[in-house]
C-alpha cells in the first residue's frame, strides 16, 4: 500500500489550486494543459479539469480521469473519479474520510 502524498495545508482555494498545479496535470486530447477550477468544501478544495463537451457519446470518448482533493486537516492529497463536483465530493466525504 502506497503512503499517502501530504502538502502543506493551503489557507485559500487559491493556494489550492497553486498547489494542485504542481501535482495535478490533464491534458485536452490536443496535448494543452485543461483549465483547473478548484471547489472549497468543509474538509477539503476539490480541483477538477474542464474537458470540451462531448457532441454525440455514442461516438464520440468522453473524459475519463480523476480529480484531486486536498484535505484541510493535514493537506492529504487523494484522487477521486472524474464525476461531478457535488458526487465527488460526497464519494470522497463517504469513502476516504470517514472519520474526520
Amino acid at each position: 500500500m502506497t503512503q499517502p502524498e501530504f502538502v502543506p495545508v493551503p489557507a485559500s482555494a487559491e493556494e489550492a489550486l497553486a498547489v494542485a498545479r504542481t501535482r495535478f496535470q490533464p491534458l485536452w486530447e490536443d496535448g494543452s494543459p485543461a483549465p483547473l477550477h478548484v471547489e472549497e468544501f468543509d474538509i477539503g478544495y476539490l480541483i477538477y479539469a474542464e474537458f470540451p463537451p462531448v457532441e454525440d457519446p455514442f461516438t464520440e470518448l468522453s473524459y475519463g480521469g480523476s480529480n484531486l482533493v486536498i484535505a484541510k486537516a493535514d493537506g492529504a492529497l487523494s484522487y477521486v473519479p472524474n464525476f461531478p463536483p457535488e458526487s465527488a465530493i460526497e464519494l470522497y466525504r463517504t469513502r476516504y474520510r470517514r472519520h474526520t
